[in-house]
C-alpha cells in the first residue's frame, strides 16, 4: 500500500500492456478505538444527541471532449460507468450502517476519454468537525498497489474537503495527487481548480 502524506505527493498508476480496468475509490471512516463505522457515521458517541453526520463522497469530471460535471448523490447524479462520464457512485449511505463506506468506480478502460477527476467529499448535514473522525480514502485497481489518502489535515466549519487529482498522463495511465484542502461549498472548490461550472442549490 502506498500513501500520498503531503500535499502535493503524487504517483502514477502502474502501465501494463492491459487497459486499466475498473478503479475504485473508497471513502470510509473510523470512530474512536478504531472502531469502523463506515463513511457515513455518527461523529460523536454521545447518543443523546441523535444527531448523524451525513457525509457525501463524489467527483467533478473534464472529459476530453470538453464536456464537465460531478458526480454525487445530492441531485441524483450517480453517473454510469459503460456510458458518458464513465464514473458512477455505487449508493448514498444516509445511515452509517454499511461498513464498506462509499464507492466511485472509474472505468479505466475509457482513459483516453477522460481528461481529469476531481475526488471530493462533503457533509450534507450534521457539524462540520472533520477532526472529531479519521477519513480514509483507497484508491484500488488490478495489477496495482492500493493508493491511500488520509484526510489528517482539518479546517472545521468548512464542510467540502477536496482531497485527490485524478489526471490523464498520455492516455496511457492516470496520476494521482494528494490535495485535502477545505472550501465552504461546491462554487468555492470549482473555482480554486479552474472547473468553471454554474452552481444551483440541490437536495436529496
Amino acid at each position: 500500500m502506498i500513501e500520498l502524506k503531503k500535499k502535493g505527493d503524487s504517483i502514477n498508476l502502474s502501465k501494463t500492456s492491459m487497459p486499466l480496468g475498473e478503479i475504485r475509490v473508497n471513502l470510509n471512516w473510523s470512530v474512536g478505538s478504531n472502531e469502523s463505522s463506515g463513511f457515513l457515521s455518527n461523529l460523536f458517541k454521545n447518543k443523546k444527541q441523535h444527531q448523524h453526520t451525513d457525509l457525501d463522497l463524489g467527483c467533478l469530471f473534464e472529459l476530453k471532449n470538453g464536456k464537465k460535471g460531478c458526480v454525487q448523490a445530492l441531485g441524483d447524479s450517480f453517473g454510469s460507468f459503460d456510458q458518458i462520464p464513465y464514473m458512477q457512485l455505487d449508493a448514498d449511505d444516509r445511515t452509517g450502517a454499511v461498513t464498506g463506506g462509499e464507492n466511485l468506480r472509474i472505468n479505466g478502460g475509457r482513459i483516453s476519454e477522460i481528461k481529469r477527476v476531481l475526488i471530493y467529499s462533503f457533509i450534507y448535514e450534521g457539524a462540520t468537525n472533520w477532526s472529531e473522525a479519521d477519513g480514509v480514502v483507497t484508491l484500488t485497481y488490478d495489477n496495482g498497489e492500493d493508493i491511500t489518502v488520509k484526510l489528517d489535515e482539518h479546517r472545521n466549519g468548512q464542510n467540502m474537503c477536496a482531497i485527490a487529482m485524478i489526471e490523464n498522463i498520455n492516455d496511457k495511465t492516470f496520476k494521482v495527487r494528494r490535495l485535502v484542502e477545505y472550501f465552504s461549498g461546491h462554487q468555492q472548490m470549482d473555482r480554486a481548480y479552474k472547473w468553471k461550472m454554474k452552481w444551483t442549490a440541490g437536495s436529496k
